[in-house]
């Protein structure tokens, strides 16, 4: 998906995953243009992601359902926050964060990335609190 879009762009949210995200979760891409890109991200029922933070990106995350937490460490700065649907958070450039699905639902959100995702090499895993799940 290139991120200079010249022209009208609509898609269709994939039926299955096309990528793993860096921290373990399924990602189905969406659009982009030259600002941004969105995408939907699923975490299956009581799973938990690595802890990630990202070199140049920052991203704002819109829940759509399930349940769970987001921690997210900045400096000294640092929370946990409960997940679910119509909850939105953001993950300014330079923060760890590590989420984790606590219901029986997979966790589903979409997040915009800014500027647009530019590959696997952009997340760096960190140290975050909770045991991460085996990735597949």
């Amino acid at each position: 998906m290139s991120p200079k879009t010249t022209s009208f762009t609509t898609r269709q949210l994939p039926q299955n995953a096309d990528v793993t995200a860096p921290d373990g979760s399924d990602v189905r891409l969406l659009l982009a243009l030259s600002g941004g890109s969105l995408a939907h991200f699923s975490l299956a029922p009581e799973k938990t992601s690595l802890a990630v933070t990202h070199h140049t990106v920052e991203e704002i995350w819109y829940f759509l359902g399930g349940e769970g937490e987001m921690w997210r460490k900045m400096g000294n700065q640092q929370s946990v926050v409960a997940l679910k649907s119509g909850v939105c958070v953001t993950i300014p450039l330079g923060t760890d964060f590590q989420f984790r699905s606590c219901g029986s639902e997979p966790l589903t959100a979409v997040a915009v990335t800014m500027p647009p995702w530019p590959g696997d090499h952009e997340a760096k895993q960190t140290e975050g609190p909770w045991e991460p799940s085996p990735q597949s």
